[in-house]
């Protein structure tokens, strides 16, 4: 029986060079997407250069997570184009785009109670047969401890809580060693302090020279975290840039059909965005 490893074992396939910070990682040119016969995007354009973490903000429905698939090529564009590492995700071999790309989906099972660190290996398997191959296990153990789940490593994962499933899930997508992470709502099950842990993170890879696309729904977390904010409204960019340029009252309060107040923190000056309350 084949085994995971052995899928990725071809020696011929073409090693990622280095991406200089401020080149582009991931490209969506007139990006489209139909599904269940509803546009979901439309003629959409986004680039994430190495070294900057973009998020993706917008209301349920906007597109955002469908976007994020469509930039892993794990959905297909109905028109249009994505690049990552400079060429279109269909030149790539999915060995190839796997040392390029990592994705953490929005929910994280196994039908199987692999240990904790099993799971966390399971994102080197694209390095399998390859001179990156000797680094597997210091790759697992840095993401184990990057993000906090060093202590269970033994533990199956399906007995973890979900908020410990959500940080396994980040530390097998940082055990691959991709230059472009594109994560779906990676902040959704998880606790305060875990929250800011994960944007740290993010934070942290960009700094290195990362790209890192990353799906979010709060607003403040975006503010403080991102480089740049994709505003995204049935299907297209509002609003792109710096979320202090970008995240304005009037914008956000028509997109979420909410109004909002936007006030700078009094020490960063990162926009705060506060729901208008009655009363």
């Amino acid at each position: 029986m084949r085994t995971l490893r052995d899928l990725f074992a071809v020696r011929s396939r073409e090693l990622p060079s280095p991406v200089a910070v401020g080149a582009p990682a991931v490209e969506a040119v007139g990006l489209s997407v139909r599904l269940g016969g509803r546009q979901v995007l439309d003629s959409l354009d986004l680039t994430a250069h190495a070294g900057e973490v973009v998020a993706l903000v917008g209301p349920n429905g906007a597109g955002k997570s469908t976007l994020l698939a469509a930039l892993a090529a794990d959905l297909p564009a109905g028109s249009g184009e994505v690049r990552v590492d400079g060429r279109s995700t269909a030149d790539w071999s999915a060995p190839e785009l796997a040392l390029r790309r990592s994705v953490l989906p929005q929910s994280a099972a196994l039908s199987f109670p692999f240990p904790v660190e099993d799971v966390v290996r399971m994102g080197r398997a694209p390095w399998a047969g390859t001179e990156r191959e000797d680094e597997d296990d210091a790759a697992v153990a840095a993401a184990m401890a990057a993000t906090e789940v060093t202590r269970f490593a033994g533990r199956p994962f399906s007995a973890l809580s979900g908020g410990e499933k959500a940080r396994v899930a980040l530390a097998r997508v940082l055990a691959q060693r991709a230059p472009l992470m594109l994560l779906d709502e990676p902040t959704a099950a998880l606790d305060l302090r875990h929250q800011e842990l994960v944007l740290r993170i993010c934070r942290e890879r960009a700094a290195a020279g990362d790209a890192v696309v990353v799906v979010l729904h709060d607003l403040g977390l975006a503010a403080a975290y991102a480089d740049r904010a994709a505003v995204l409204h049935e299907g297209r960019i509002a609003e792109l840039g710096p979320p202090e340029q970008v995240f304005g009252g009037d914008l956000l309060g028509e997109v979420y059909r909410q109004p909002v107040e936007v006030f700078p923190h009094p020490r960063t000056g990162k926009p705060l965005i506060v729901p208008v309350r009655q009363g």
